[in-house]
C-alpha cells in the first residue's frame, strides 16, 4: 500500500504529494488524515499528512517511518484541498488550521501530550469470580468488596475505584497479581470546557436607529435594502434580528 503524503511546510514548491511505501508493521495505523514522519531529501526526516492511499506507485522507493496520530478525517483532508484552491495556500497550511490547540507546532517537545490514565478491568470471567466469592476462596473483605463492585462496574478509573470501594492501591495490585483483574493504560480525551461555566448569550437590545431599520425592513416584505452607517455602528445587529424573524416564520 502506498501513502500520498503532503509535507508540512510553507514552501510553495513543496505543495504536492510524495509517494511512500507503508510497511506492514504500521499498515493498519495509516489512514487518510494520519500525521506521519517520512524521509525527505538527504538524510532528513520531515513531518507530513497522508491525503491519499493507493495500491502502487512507480515513484515510491522510501517507507513511512512512523505514525504520529490520526486526529484528522478524510472529510478534513477534502476540506483542506478545497481551501488550498480557494485561498491559494498550501494544503498543509489548511490542515494545520484543523489541528487541536497544542498539536499544530512542528516542535514535538512543545506539543500537548496525550493524557493517559489507568483503568481496571476483570481478567477472569464473571462466573469464575462469582464462584470464588461464593466458596469463600477470596477471604479478604476489601478484596471481596472490590470484586463485587467490578462485577457491575468494570473499566473504571483506578483512582475512582479506590475512593468508591475504600481500598488501597496495594489491594488492587494484589488482585492483579493473583490474576483476577488487569490494569490498562488508556488515552483520556481532554475537554478544555469541562470546568468552565458557559452561559448562553442574552438577546441584545437594539438601539433606536437599529430598531428603526428593523421595523422598516420587516414591514416591507423583506426586500433588498442598503443600510447606511459608520464603521462600528453595529448595522449587522439589525440584520441578525431580521434573519431570526425570517427563520421563525419559515
Amino acid at each position: 500500500m502506498i501513502a500520498e503524503v503532503i509535507i508540512n511546510t510553507i514552501a510553495k514548491e513543496l505543495n504536492k504529494t510524495y509517494d511512500y511505501i507503508i510497511p506492514n508493521s504500521i499498515l493498519n495505523d495509516v489512514k487518510i488524515g494520519s500525521r506521519v514522519f517520512v524521509p525527505f531529501g538527504t538524510k532528513k526526516i520531515e513531518e507530513g499528512f497522508v491525503i491519499g492511499l493507493k495500491e502502487q506507485s512507480q515513484f515510491a522507493n522510501k517507507e513511512v517511518l512512523k505514525v504520529e496520530d490520526s486526529i484528522l478525517t478524510s472529510d478534513n483532508i477534502e476540506l483542506a484541498k478545497l481551501m488550498s484552491k480557494r485561498y491559494f495556500c498550501n494544503i498543509s497550511d489548511s490542515i494545520r488550521l484543523m489541528l487541536p490547540p497544542g498539536k499544530a507546532t512542528k516542535n514535538i517537545e512543545k506539543r500537548v501530550k496525550e493524557k493517559k490514565a489507568s483503568f481496571v478491568y476483570l481478567k477472569k470471567s464473571k462466573e469464575e469470580i462469582e464462584i470464588d466469592l461464593d466458596e469463600n476462596i477470596i477471604k479478604s473483605e476489601k478484596q471481596r468488596r472490590l470484586l463485587m463492585f467490578l462485577l457491575e462496574n468494570e473499566g473504571i478509573y483506578i483512582s475512582d475505584l479506590e475512593i468508591i470501594t475504600d481500598v488501597s492501591r496495594s489491594i488492587i495490585k494484589t488482585l492483579e497479581k493473583n490474576g483476577y483483574i488487569e490494569i490498562n493504560e488508556e488515552k483520556v480525551d481532554r475537554n478544555p470546557f469541562i470546568h468552565k461555566n458557559i452561559e448562553r448569550d442574552k438577546k441584545l437590545k437594539l438601539t433606536k436607529e437599529q430598531q428603526t431599520a428593523y421595523n422598516t425592513i420587516s414591514k416591507s416584505g423583506f426586500k433588498e435594502f442598503l443600510i447606511y452607517g459608520v464603521t462600528g455602528s453595529r448595522k449587522d445587529r439589525s440584520i441578525s434580528a431580521i434573519n431570526r424573524k425570517c427563520i421563525k416564520e419559515k
